[in-house]
């Protein structure tokens, strides 16, 4: 008998935390366009969470891919984990998942038994999701690196974006946050619950919003910029300040004492600098961490009316964690 892989001894960060420092992407995409004769209703000017390309009048691609090194040990929840982190740009995009590519890079002498074990998460996550994963590209990588590329379709008229935050908005988040920092620095019971959450697809909290049609003002992702940057990137799209309610936000168990320890992850400072001036915390250092900590396939946020909100908070799916309070580039904790 050989001893079980675990996956996180063949890297050096892992999950969303290895995201590319928000604020140095961000001087590299702004000088792209998009300029195009071709029916781009979404790309990146200005940037959204997948790429959309209409087709009919009814009918549009929705395109996106992410891929990241392991944060977990066991390959199938791996390959389960960074696929349904992959289908949720498709969802907060307002479309369903169609059909998937795996990308992958591995060193070659990891075990085929995890490579296998990895694909077939990915496999069955893509599968729950209503789609399939048809084909893909491996390389060999120093460590190793997994995800897909997801194809979907969504109703051009119907489509989720970043900018319709409205003054008066109740923020809805579906999924806790702590991922980071649980899945570094949590026990297992701890990080088992929270590979449960990261392995929980947005299909069921997108369903969800759907029913409500143009009551839906803005979606996006909780991913790698923490809930913090990616609010902020709702504020900066839709020209709305935003305060979030630090007691309202759902944390998983053992996130707020990680972080009362002083633990940080990677990916805290990075997030500190991309958000800078345009944050502020009125809470406890242990909440603004969480606020700020990286998520992997984490839930969605979505901005609704408040008799919508109250709709979605009574199913039990989704927590009420701020409001748009006016206009500006701003996030507020408080």
């Amino acid at each position: 008998m050989t001893e079980p892989v675990r996956l996180t001894d063949w890297t050096s960060c892992g999950g969303c935390a290895a995201k590319f420092d928000g604020t140095v992407l961000r001087s590299i995409i702004s000088p792209l366009s998009n300029e195009t004769s071709l029916p781009l209703l979404a790309g990146l000017a200005p940037f959204d969470d997948a790429a959309v390309f209409q087709l009919t009048d009814d009918l549009a691609l929705v395109s996106t891919l992410d891929f990241f090194p392991p944060l977990i040990d066991n390959p199938y929840d791996f390959g389960f984990v960074a696929a349904a982190n992959s289908c949720s740009d498709i969802y907060a995009m307002g479309g369903t998942v169609a059909i998937a590519l795996n990308i992958a890079g591995f060193p070659e002498d990891l075990p085929v038994t995890a490579i296998a074990g990895i694909l077939a998460g990915a496999k069955d996550c893509v599968a729950a999701a209503g789609g399939v994963v048809c084909g893909g590209h491996t390389v060999r990588n120093p460590e190793p690196v997994f995800g897909l590329a997801v194809q979907g379709v969504v109703n051009p008229k119907l489509i989720w974006r970043k900018s319709g935050v409205q003054v008066g908005d109740v923020l809805l988040l579906s999924k806790p946050l702590g991922t980071g920092l649980v899945a570094a620095k949590g026990s297992d019971a701890q990080k088992q619950r929270a590979i449960d959450s990261m392995k929980t697809l947005n299909r069921s909290a997108a369903d969800s919003l759907r029913e409500l049609g143009a009551r839906v003002h803005a979606v996006t992702d909780v991913t790698g910029f923490g809930l913090a940057g990616h609010a902020l990137e709702l504020s900066e799209q839709s020209d709305a300040s935003i305060e979030l309610t630090a007691e309202a936000i759902p944390v998983l168990d053992g996130a707020l004492d990680i972080a009362r320890s002083g633990f940080r992850t990677g990916g805290d400072a990075r997030n500190r600098d991309y958000v800078a001036d345009a944050f502020h915390s009125f809470a406890d250092d242990a909440t603004t961490a969480v606020v700020l900590d990286p998520q992997t396939s984490g839930g969605l946020l979505a901005t609704v009316d408040a008799t919508s909100a109250d709709e979605l908070i009574s199913s039990g799916q989704w927590c009420a964690v701020g409001r748009a309070v006016g206009t500006g580039r701003s996030v507020t904790l408080r």
